[in-house]
């Protein structure tokens, strides 16, 4: 199944802490160093899904 893999799990649990280390940093001032953080997450999201996909951890094809 599509998405089912933990590739893809891990890659939006670290997207969604991502956006809510952002949400929360823009709320706070702004505080900026925190929200780049959180933009680093959400794109080094995408690096752990490739990664772990290489690794044979991703979506198997049918």
């Amino acid at each position: 199944m599509h998405g089912s893999s933990p590739a893809a799990w891990t890659a939006v649990v670290i997207c969604l802490i991502g956006f809510t280390v952002g949400g929360v940093a823009l709320l706070m001032g702004p505080a900026w160093v925190m929200f780049w953080i959180g933009v680093a997450l959400v794109l080094g999201s995408a690096i752990v899904a490739k990664v772990m996909g290489a690794a044979g951890l991703g979506a198997k094809a049918h």
